[in-house]
């Protein structure tokens, strides 16, 4: 099958890369979320070593640039740093002998939780048949089925996820004191982890402090943001770090040219958001797209990959 992607993707300088990006590797499918469990995530890892070449995002980029890519040039990289990405993808990644990018916002570690995960997490353990959250101007909703719970979570996560990062602090602070369930303290990584992650040859990138959207939060803010997440990640590997993901990652929507610029200042060496497409040698290094493919058979898979190869990179 590897001679379909070589069509699209030949080596050397008319090669096009793909950038495949997760998230969680759960050990057992969430039927909340939607979250795959390790055994889609390993399924996918096999079509992908089966048909395209893995390479270190960091070689990478560099070969992209001066034309030496190989044929089915692909990437592998996990945003956020939650813990289950050394507990269960670690493993995985050294049985098929490949490197992955690990995006760590570093202000979660050892102990931390994103605010997504607070509102994921109190909904899931919230108890009756209803929640009431109008006292919040957030509605009430029905909970007592697991297809009632998601759409209250759908609903709540595309309510919040835009406004101002003070007013959504505030507004996931007041939803998880009214629905007061104990929440987890162990879904990011500890220290310890990066460092794990680190000593196995896997790529430590930047993701912020914080994970904030960029282009909700004032320069001075995004600046510190960026520079100090990097800070933290290189104290704990003792290595310098050189790539970034941008928080949520969408082109013009969740980032602007000036957070690209800021990203370069900084002394990163290349950036990835979440447009899909695969980048090619005239593509802009730190504006890199990535996509996932879902389907759940090695033909469905590589055929979408494809065809995420045809997509127009998306810049700002």
């Amino acid at each position: 099958m590897k001679i379909l992607p070589s069509l699209f993707s030949p080596a050397g300088q008319n090669a096009r890369l793909s950038i495949v990006i997760h998230h969680r590797v759960l050990p057992e499918p969430d039927l909340l979320t939607g979250e795959g469990g390790v055994t889609q995530f390993e399924k996918g890892l096999g079509y992908l070593t089966n048909n395209f070449n893995i390479l270190p995002l960091s070689e990478a980029v560099n070969r992209l640039g001066n034309g030496t890519l190989p044929a089915r040039a692909a990437c592998i990289t996990f945003d956020d740093g939650y813990a289950d990405n050394a507990e269960v993808a670690l493993p995985l990644l050294q049985k098929y002998g490949v490197t992955a990018t690990f995006f760590i916002a570093s202000g979660f570690l050892d102990g931390g939780r994103m605010w997504n995960d607070t509102v994921i997490e109190s909904v899931r353990f919230a108890r009756g048949d209803k929640l009431d959250l109008s006292m919040i101007d957030l509605g009430t909703h029905a909970i007592a089925t697991l297809e009632q719970k998601q759409e209250t979570l759908t609903f709540l996560i595309n309510k919040l996820k835009y406004l101002p990062h003070e007013t959504r602090a505030s507004q996931v602070e007041k939803l998880s004191a009214i629905i007061s369930a104990e929440l987890p303290d162990n879904l990011m990584m500890t220290s310890v982890q990066v460092r794990q992650l680190h000593d196995a040859g896997m790529e430590i990138g930047g993701h912020t402090v914080t994970h904030p959207i960029l282009a909700s939060i004032d320069d001075a803010t995004a600046r510190m943001e960026i520079t100090e997440g990097k800070a933290r990640l290189e104290a704990i590997t003792g290595a310098q770090v050189r790539l970034f993901a941008y928080p949520n990652g969408k082109p013009g929507k969740d980032y602007l040219p000036a957070h690209v610029k800021m990203i370069k200042d900084a002394g990163f060496e290349a950036a990835v958001s979440t447009a899909w497409g695969a980048a090619r040698q005239n593509s802009d290094m730190f504006q890199l797209p990535r996509f996932t493919p879902w389907d759940n058979s090695e033909l469905f898979y590589v055929l979408r990959m494809m065809r995420n190869m045809k997509q127009a990179i998306q810049v700002v």
